[in-house]
């Protein structure tokens, strides 16, 4: 039997004619569509910008990934935190790089500097694993890793442990909280100290129970602040693990064997699996610190969040979905007798069924363009009024340039997501009056007014 049915491009232009016999009406659908979709897309890219805030929020505190082991608490064991431990630890799925910390136990150190006149009496020295330090993730803001004895690596903020010894003691000392603030609570600027500690020669003074004695120290390397590893990223300073040995073993005058250190660190591959190396620590009966005790409960939250606004924008797709369903059974009800003459000169029933499935798919396609353009527009204007930019900078903001506070975020998946979705909406819609325009007899059609 010979194929008498519509080409691609005869079937959409038939399908456009059908849609524009009606405007009004095709308007209205194509509006509740455009509602739906751009309410799903907005809800949904608010909660993303929630979960990113609560993300950035957290990565101020520290790495996410970092584990920090101490000895067991109490009565529960009598591990030791020593290099066999480190093997270990060094063995365990998930584990990306592992460092022992120790701290110079004494009873004071003393820096200076610039022939005497800078002066920090006190100061927090951590022994490292420097050959782990770039893997276990320490940014540096100046200088290397690669340390070789006798260099040191300094904090963020370590230069304002310093005083100037030539200025009156009300003066004497930089405090890096006296910048400006914002009503957040956030500092936005940080005074400068009185020097740049980087490159000059340093003298370490070490008191103990039994004398002092001096070392010089280079400052080669500074590194970002991250808590998660230790305060003395802010305002300490990291040496090798064998420098500090050294100088423990003189200060207090026994040997560097059999070490026991402080603490131990752990780096984890992926966020997602520092529970379960966690888990497996704690397991051989030492106690852990990590990040993920904040970050898992705000991940639930961030999670019902989402649900929760994804499920309102969801209601309103709901709506519109009704709607191409109501207009397509009434463009059934008014193009019957057209259907059965169709029929009767032969057209298959698969081209009457696809007119009306892509009429539509075509609703939900325009629809579904058009809440995406809004959704970036309203996004934009929703970033652009938490920020309390100026109306000046609203261009800046629609294009995404700037440094804007970002409370809605809408990732490109989202749009080409939301996107398909409208168009499977209004495929789904029109599937059941395709399939009743279908099933009219031709005789039954073509005999109604």
């Amino acid at each position: 039997m010979e194929d008498s049915g519509l080409n691609r491009q005869d079937l959409f232009r038939l399908c456009m004619q059908n849609l524009m016999r009606r405007k009004a009406r095709t308007v209205l659908t194509i509006l509740g569509m455009f509602i739906g979709c751009s309410a799903i897309i907005t809800m949904i890219s608010l909660g993303i910008g929630m979960r990113e805030a609560q993300e950035r929020t957290l990565s101020e505190l520290g790495d996410l990934t970092i584990i920090t082991v101490r000895p067991p608490s109490g009565s529960r064991g009598s591990g030791r935190l020593d290099d066999a431990l480190l093997r270990q630890l060094r063995e365990l799925d998930g584990v990306a790089a592992v460092s022992p910390k120790l701290s110079l136990e004494v009873s004071s150190v003393t820096l200076s500097t610039g022939g005497g006149r800078y002066l920090a009496e006190w100061t927090n020295v951590v022994g490292v694993d420097t050959s782990a330090m770039e893997n276990m993730g320490y940014e540096f803001l100046e200088g290397t890793p690669a340390l070789q004895p006798g260099q040191a690596v300094i904090g963020e903020y370590f230069a304002y442990n310093f005083r100037d010894t030539t200025l009156p003691e009300e003066a004497d000392i930089v405090d890096r909280y006296g910048g400006q603030w914002d009503d957040q609570g956030n500092q936005l600027t940080v005074p400068d100290p009185f020097f740049d500690p980087l490159g000059r020669p340093c003298t370490m003074e070490i008191e103990t129970d039994s004398g002092r004695f001096s070392v010089n120290v280079d400052l080669v390397g500074q590194i970002k602040t991250d808590y998660s590893k230790g305060n003395e990223t802010a305002e300490g300073m990291l040496i090798p693990m064998e420098d500090l040995l050294h100088l423990l073993a003189r200060a207090n005058g026994t040997s560097e064997t059999d070490v026991v250190y402080d603490s131990i660190l752990v780096k984890v591959s992926r966020v997602s699996r520092v529970e379960g190396v966690e888990n497996r620590i704690k397991a051989m009966g030492y106690t852990t610190e990590s990040m993920e005790e904040i970050r898992k409960p705000m991940e639930r939250e961030s999670q019902h969040q989402q649900i929760m606004l994804g499920g309102l924008g969801a209601i309103s797709l709901l709506v519109a979905t009704l709607g191409i369903l109501n207009t397509m059974i009434m463009s059934i009800s008014e193009r019957t007798r057209e259907i059965g003459i169709m029929k009767a000169l032969g057209c298959p029933v698969s081209d009457i069924r696809a007119m009306f499935l892509v009429e539509a798919g075509t609703i939900g396609l325009i629809g579904g363009l058009l809440g995406c353009v809004f959704s970036l527009l309203l996004s934009a204007v929703i970033n652009w009024i938490a920020a309390a930019r100026s109306p000046s900078e609203l261009l800046s903001t629609l294009l995404g340039s700037g440094n804007v506070t970002q409370v809605s975020v809408i990732p490109w998946w989202l749009l080409v997501f939301a996107l398909a979705f409208s168009v499977l909406i209004g495929l789904g819609a029109g599937y059941y009056p395709a399939g009743k325009a279908v099933r009219i007899p031709a005789l039954e059609a073509i005999q109604r007014p």
